[in-house]
C-alpha cells in the first residue's frame, strides 16, 4: 500500500463527535476537569507550601524592575510597561461573575482559550512573555494566576500608588475551563444572543458583548450613548459584585494610567493566538501597519491616553474629566471616542513613543458615563474633592476586584495580606474554643436522634446548609451556620417552617451542651446531625456506619452577611432535592450538571446523592417524585433498583416532559412519579 493511501489519515480525535449527533447529550465531563495528570508539578505538589518559601519582596523587586526594561520586540508605551501590566490584571480578574461564581484570576485562566484570544484581550499575550523570565526564575513557587495579580499591584505601587494590600493562594489550571458559560454567540463580539426585552443581559452573564470584559469603550454597540453606555457598566460591574462608588472608584482610578491603542486600520491585524501557525509561538495579534508596535499598535481601536501623566498616580483623571467640554470624534482606527472641545497644555499628553510630540487626551464613552450618569457623577465629583478619600476607595476596589473569587481569608497566603476584615470576604468568628471529640460527637448525635426530628428533617437541613457551596469562588458552605440568618433563613428551597423547627430543637441542644464547660457551634452540630440522620437510616437498612466529620466550624452573625451578596447563592434549582423555582430554557438535568459541578462533585458522587437523598425523602416539600421506595428514610439503594426495573414503563404527563409516570408493564397500575433529574 503506498503511502497515500495509509489508512491512518485522520488526527485522533476528530471527525463526528457524540455531541455532534445528539446536540442534548450531557456534558458530564465537566465534574472531571483539571486532573493531577494534566499538571506538569506532579500529584504531590501543594502550591501552597510552595508559595510560602517565596521571597515575595525579592520577586516583587524584579517586577519592578521590569516596569522601565522596554524590550525592542514589544516596547513600552512612556518607557514604562506598568499600565500594561494593569489591564492584564484588569482583564484577569474582570470576568469574574457573581451568577455562578465562575471566571476571575483565581486560576490563570487568562492564558488558555477562548479568554487568551478575546478581542477584548488583544495583545496581552505580550504581556504575559514579558513576565515568562520572572516565571522561569521562581518556578513553582508563584503560580501564574498569583504572578499576574501581582504585577498589577507591582504596577501601581512603581507608578506612585499605594495597594491595599497582596493575597496569594491561587491554583493555576493547566487546560482550558469547559464548565464556563461565555455565551451562545458565534461571532466575536455580537451581542444578539445574551439580551431579551429592554436589553436584559442573560444571566449569568456579566459583559454585553461576546469577547469583551466589560462594556463597548465606543458605546452600545459600538454606537455612541452616554445614558445606555452608564445602565449596562452598572449592570455589568454589579454582576461583577460592584456597586455604584466601586465602580466609579474602578474606572476613574484604573482609568489615571495608560492608553488605548488604535493608530491604525483593524483590517491589519492578524489572527488571535489561538489561530496563528506554530511559527508565531503562541502570540497573535500580529500587525502589518506601520512596524506593528510601538506607535504604531492597534488593540480597541480607540487612541490616545486618560490623562497628560499616563504613568503616574495622580488626580489628573477627574481633573481634566470636569474640567473640558468633549466632543465625540473617531480614532485613526475609525473608533468612536470623546477628545476635548479645545486643545491646551492640560488636555494634551505626549506621545507614547515620542515625548516631543502632544496628542489629544481622550475619554471613552463609560468614561463620559462617569460625568453625564446621574448616580456616577456626584460620586466622581465627590472623589476629585477629597483626594485621599478617592485613593481608598480605589485601593480598596482594586482589591476586592482582584480578590473576590479566592474564598474566606484563610486561603490567603502571604506577608501582604491586609489585617482588615471585609465585609465581602463572608468573615466567620476564628475558632475560639476547644473542638469536640469523638465522644463528644457520639453524645450529641445521641441528644439530636432522641429530639424527635425525623432523619428527612435532619439531612434536608445538613444538605441546605452546605450545598450552597460553590467551588467557582469558594463561597457559601455549610462555615459560618449562615443558613440561621437572612437570606437563607427564608429561601424557599430551604423550607423556612421546617428550618425553623429544626433550627430550634438544635439550639436547644447546643444550650445545653454548651453549659457543661465545652462548647459545640452551629455550624458544626448542623453536619454533625445530618450525619446522625444518615447513621440512623444506614442502620434501619441493617448496616452499621460512621460518617466522617471534623469539627472547626463557626458561627457568623448577621452584621457578618451581606444580605444582597448573599442573595445570589439562592438555588433556582437544585436536583438533589428535586427542587426547580420556575421553568428555566436550561433542562432539569443540566441545572443538576451544573450544581454538582459547581459543588466539585464527581459524577459517581453526584449519581449515588440524588439517589440517597431520595430514599431519605429529602425533597424540598416532601414531594414524592422520584421517591423510589417503599421505605422512606431508610438508606437502601431502592431508588437505583426500581428505577431500573424493566417492569415498569415511563411516560411523561404532559407535552413539557418535565414529570414522568412510571407504571407496570403487565397491569398499568400506576407506580411511580418521576423528574427529568431522576429518570437521567
Amino acid at each position: 500500500m503506498s503511502e497515500s493511501k495509509c489508512p491512518f489519515v485522520h488526527k485522533a480525535g476528530s471527525g463526528t463527535s457524540n455531541r455532534d449527533w445528539w446536540p442534548n447529550q450531557l456534558q458530564i465531563e465537566i465534574l472531571h476537569q483539571h486532573s493531577p495528570q494534566a499538571s506538569p508539578m506532579g500529584e504531590d505538589f501543594n502550591y501552597a507550601e510552595a508559595f510560602k518559601t517565596l521571597d515575595l519582596a525579592a520577586v516583587k523587586q524584579d517586577l519592578e524592575a521590569l516596569m522601565t526594561d522596554s524590550q525592542d520586540w514589544w516596547p513600552a508605551d512612556y518607557g514604562h510597561y506598568g499600565p500594561f501590566f494593569i489591564r492584564m490584571a484588569w482583564h484577569s480578574a474582570g470576568t469574574y461573575r457573581t451568577g455562578d461564581g465562575r471566571g476571575g484570576a483565581g486560576h490563570g485562566n487568562q492564558r488558555f482559550a477562548p479568554l487568551n484570544s478575546w478581542p477584548d484581550n488583544v495583545n496581552l499575550d505580550k504581556a504575559r512573555r514579558l513576565l515568562w523570565p520572572i516565571k522561569q526564575k521562581y518556578g513553582k513557587k508563584i503560580s501564574w494566576a498569583d504572578l499576574i495579580i501581582l504585577t498589577g499591584n507591582v504596577a501601581m505601587e512603581s507608578m506612585g500608588f499605594k495597594t491595599f494590600g497582596f493575597a496569594g493562594g491561587r491554583d493555576d489550571i493547566w487546560a482550558p475551563e469547559i464548565d464556563v458559560y461565555w455565551g451562545n454567540e458565534k461571532k466575536w463580539l455580537d451581542d444578539k444572543a445574551r439580551f431579551s426585552g429592554d436589553r436584559e443581559l442573560e444571566n449569568p452573564l456579566a459583559a454585553v458583548q461576546m469577547g469583551l470584559i466589560y462594556v463597548n469603550p465606543e458605546g452600545p454597540g459600538g454606537q455612541p450613548d452616554t445614558l445606555e453606555s452608564g445602565r449596562l457598566v452598572r449592570e455589568t460591574f454589579a454582576r461583577m459584585a460592584m456597586n455604584d462608588e466601586e465602580t466609579v472608584a474602578l474606572t476613574c482610578g484604573g482609568h489615571t494610567f495608560g492608553k488605548c491603542h488604535g493608530a491604525g486600520d483593524a483590517a491589519l491585524v492578524g489572527a488571535a493566538p489561538e489561530a496563528v501557525g506554530l511559527a508565531e509561538q503562541g502570540l497573535g495579534w500580529k500587525s502589518s501597519y506601520g512596524t506593528g508596535k510601538g506607535g504604531d499598535q492597534i488593540g480597541s481601536g480607540l487612541e490616545g491616553s486618560w490623562t497628560p501623566t499616563p504613568t503616574k498616580w495622580d488626580m489628573s483623571y477627574l481633573d481634566v474629566l470636569f474640567g473640558n467640554d468633549w466632543v465625540n470624534s473617531k480614532s485613526p482606527s475609525g473608533a468612536h471616542q470623546w477628545t476635548p472641545k479645545a486643545a491646551n497644555d492640560s488636555n494634551t499628553a505626549p506621545a507614547a513613543h515620542d515625548a516631543s510630540k502632544k496628542v489629544p487626551i481622550i475619554m471613552t464613552e463609560a468614561d463620559m458615563a462617569m460625568r453625564m450618569d446621574p448616580i456616577y457623577e456626584p460620586i466622581a465629583r465627590r472623589f476629585h474633592q477629597n483626594p485621599a478619600e478617592f485613593a481608598d476607595a480605589f485601593a480598596r476596589a482594586w482589591f476586592k476586584l482582584t480578590h473576590r473569587d479566592m474564598g474566606p481569608r484563610s486561603r490567603y497566603l502571604g506577608p501582604e495580606v491586609p489585617a482588615e476584615a471585609l465585609i465581602w470576604q463572608d468573615p466567620i468568628p476564628a475558632v475560639d474554643h476547644a473542638l469536640i471529640d469523638d465522644q463528644d460527637a457520639a453524645a450529641l448525635k445521641g441528644k439530636v436522634l432522641a429530639s424527635g426530628l425525623s432523619v428527612s428533617e435532619l439531612v434536608s437541613t445538613a444538605w441546605a446548609s452546605a450545598s450552597t457551596f460553590r467551588g467557582s469562588d469558594k463561597r457559601g458552605g455549610a462555615n459560618g451556620a449562615r443558613i440561621r440568618l437572612a437570606p437563607q433563613k427564608d429561601w424557599e428551597a430551604n423550607q423556612p417552617e421546617q428550618l425553623a423547627k429544626v433550627l430550634g430543637k438544635l439550639e436547644g441542644i447546643q444550650r445545653e451542651f454548651n453549659s457543661g464547660g465545652k462548647k459545640v457551634s452551629m455550624a458544626d452540630l448542623i453536619v454533625l446531625a445530618g450525619c446522625a440522620g444518615v447513621e440512623q437510616a444506614a442502620k434501619h437498612a441493617g448496616h452499621a456506619v460512621t460518617v466522617p466529620f471534623t469539627p472547626g466550624r463557626m458561627d457568623a452573625s448577621q452584621e457578618q452577611t451581606d444580605v444582597d451578596a448573599f442573595a445570589v447563592l439562592e438555588p433556582i434549582a437544585d436536583g438533589f432535592r428535586n427542587y426547580q423555582k420556575t421553568k428555566y430554557s436550561v433542562s432539569a438535568e443540566e441545572l443538576l450538571l451544573d450544581r454538582a459541578q459547581l459543588l466539585t462533585l464527581s459524577a459517581p458522587e453526584m449519581t449515588v446523592l440524588v439517589g440517597g437523598m431520595r430514599v431519605l425523602n429529602a425533597n424540598v416539600g416532601q414531594s414524592q417524585q422520584g421517591v423510589f421506595t417503599q421505605r422512606p428514610g431508610v438508606l437502601t439503594n431502592d431508588f437505583f433498583v426500581n428505577l431500573l426495573d424493566m417492569s415498569t414503563n415511563w411516560k411523561p404527563v404532559s407535552d413539557a416532559e418535565e414529570v414522568f409516570e412510571g407504571s407496570d408493564r403487565a397491569t398499568g397500575e400506576r407506580k411511580w412519579t418521576g423528574t427529568r433529574v431522576d429518570l437521567v
